[in-house]
């Protein structure tokens, strides 16, 4: 009896892939979007928001409430969907090695660093905020867990999330009593590197300031462990599933996550940038199961797929080549290397011209792996991944 209630389970081979599952990921890769789309078409972009903060302004005007608002439904709640949805991902892949007898994690370590390598690329050449560098270093500690017992699995669990409130808790503490993020401007040097700067200052620039702009995922590496575990558990009990039972542990996501979450980040942020970290780091993690739910409940009442839908599985199903495709046509619209738009428009069409970039950069990602898949069985990045782990 201690053997089957502390052994990992082997899930049973699924009938078919989960389309859930799919639809999640899309929506968390274009909700990130969001989310990054205000760093790119900001003053000093990448540093900007670092030095600067992301405090939002909500009685400031009518187009200021507008992109709080967005920022709020936003700021942290996708990525740690997207963070959830890479455990749930973890887990498929250790019940497929169980099933085919293979031992674990064997491989995957190889791939976890290839996905490393991935990461160090785009965070030199494209984004600073890059996220799939923590994710690899959260998947090699995590992939080494699925091989252990539930019991361990469950105690790290809820141990690291332990460790990951007490820490927001005693730095927002600090933020308290220090006055909060600076409220100084972005330097003049940042402004003009994203406005007017050549590729390679850029590059220089994130790699001279690699350790500040690398912050975040070492900040965040409890919550991280702690989703990553989160999805892993979520997916085992079957909570992705078109049955009685996913649907039921849907809705309880909706109605807690939601419940906890959006007041939580929305306190936190009209308390002032003070706050900033309840907001992302707590309130976001608790409304992206919310997302969860709320997008499963939506995507029962689907009989027949339409446009959206269809582009947010093709995305999903794309999700690696559409994470680093948004990010590098935003810097071509928002940087000086490109377009130059966040310079040359500022903050006089804002945010009206920045939600028409997110939505035409989601068009762009949707109609584009849509007509990809048409032809391909995977997006190109998906596809070189698989390439070289198989040399």
């Amino acid at each position: 009896m201690t053997e089957t209630l502390t052994s990992p389970p082997v899930p049973a081979a699924p009938s078919a892939r989960l389309p859930l599952l799919d639809v999640l990921r899309g929506a968390a890769i274009l909700g990130t979007l969001m989310t990054n789309v205000w760093i790119f078409t900001s003053p000093g972009a990448e540093w900007g928001a670092l030095s600067s903060g992301m405090s939002e302004s909500w009685l400031a005007s009518f187009p200021d409430a507008v992109e709080s608002l967005l920022r709020l439904l936003a700021n942290g709640k996708f990525l740690s969907l997207l963070t959830i949805l890479f455990g749930v991902g973890l887990a498929i892949q250790y019940g497929s090695a169980a099933r085919r007898g293979e031992s674990w994690p064997g491989r995957y370590p190889r791939r976890a660093l290839f996905l490393f390598a991935e990461g160090t690329v785009h965070f030199v050449l494209v984004f600073a905020w890059d996220v799939l560098m923590g994710y690899a270093v959260t998947a090699l500690l995590v992939a080494w867990l699925l091989a252990r017992s539930v019991t361990i699995q469950r105690r790290v669990m809820w141990s690291t999330a332990g460790v990951h409130l007490a820490l927001m808790g005693v730095l927002t503490v600090v933020l308290v009593a220090e006055g909060g993020f600076s409220e100084a401007p972005v330097p003049q040097k940042a402004r003009d590197l994203y406005a007017h700067g050549g590729y390679g200052e850029q590059i220089a620039f994130r790699l001279e300031n690699a350790l500040a702009l690398r912050m975040e995922p070492v900040l965040t590496i409890f919550l991280l462990v702690f989703l990553f575990l989160l999805g892993v558990r979520l997916f085992r009990a079957g909570a992705f599933g078109d049955d009685a039972t996913g649907r039921r542990i849907r809705s309880r996501l909706l109605v807690w996550g939601l419940g906890l979450g959006l007041p939580i980040s929305l306190l936190s942020s009209l308390a002032g940038p003070e706050l900033f970290l309840l907001d992302r780091y707590i309130g976001g993690p608790l409304t992206a199961l919310g997302y969860v739910g709320l997008i499963g409940a939506l995507v029962d009442r689907v009989r027949r797929p339409g446009p959206l839908m269809r582009g947010l599985t093709s995305v999903g199903k794309t999700a690696l080549s559409g994470y680093v495709l948004q990010n590098v046509l935003c810097v071509l619209v928002s940087y000086g290397i490109g377009l130059g738009l966040a310079h040359r428009l500022g903050d006089s069409w804002r945010p009206w011209w920045v939600l028409a970039l997110w939505a035409v950069v989601c068009a762009v990602l949707m109609i584009g792996s849509t007509l990809w898949l048409r032809r391909f069985r995977a997006g190109p990045l998906e596809s070189f991944q698989r390439w070289a782990l198989r040399r």
